[in-house]
Formats: structure tokens, sequence, C-alpha cells
């Protein structure tokens, strides 16, 4: 497409020819002029992770305190003066392997409606 539009043809006539958008032509026209190659740019790839220089503070933070949430850990490092958001925060302990799960005492949390009554107390097994 990018050498029939380099021959000579407009792009709408290049569009009509291939079945493409208008628009798709341009681009790659576009970026043929500006780079040389109308091939897409990379998607995805690694990123370096940007609380990498407080990896020992923030395990030591979190041995501390095993119960501070990714949010607090966000405002003790402004604090600190690193700025920091909740995403980086959660991708610095994922890539760690630390989760932060609720604990089982803590999973029912909604109301009592949807579920069977309590059973009776002199139903429940055991002494009393």
């Amino acid at each position: 497409m990018v050498g029939s539009v380099a021959a000579g043809r407009s792009c709408r006539a290049t569009a009509a020819l291939f079945g493409v958008s208008v628009a798709s032509v341009v681009k790659w026209s576009q970026r043929w002029r500006a780079t040389g190659s109308a091939a897409a740019k990379q998607m995805g790839g690694w990123k370096q992770l940007r609380l990498k220089r407080e990896r020992d503070w923030l395990l030591a933070r979190i041995a501390e305190k095993p119960d501070l949430t990714l949010r607090g850990m966000v405002a003790e490092l402004c604090e600190r003066g690193t700025p920091a958001s909740y995403g980086a925060v959660w991708r610095f302990f994922k890539h760690e392997g630390i989760t932060f799960k609720k604990k089982p005492v803590r999973q029912r949390a909604r109301p009592r409606r949807h579920l069977p009554p309590a059973r009776p107390v002199a139903a429940a097994p055991g002494p009393a």
C-alpha cells in the first residue's frame, strides 16, 4: 500500500483498491515517510520496576507491619519522597511474589440475608 501511494496513487484510491480505511493508508504512509518503514511499532514488552531502588525498605516495611495496605504503602513512599502509584506498588509486590489476601475470618462481609439462618445454640455440637 505504501508503494502504491509512493508511486502517485491517492490515499483514497489506494484504500479502495486494497479494501482498507483511508485513515490506515494515511497513517502507514506517514510512518513510512517519517521512519522509512511502515512496520507497526512493538506492542507490550517488559517494564522496569520503578520501585526497584526502594526494594529493601519495602520488604522490611511489609515484614514489620504485614497488615499494611497498598494505599498505605503509597502514602508512606510519598512521605519518603518517592513518588509512587497504587499500580506501581502492586506490580512490585506481585513481582516479589507477595500477595495481599483477605484472611478467612474476614470473608463474610456480605449481609446474612442470602445465607441460611444460624443454628440454635442448643443444636450446636460440643460442650457448652
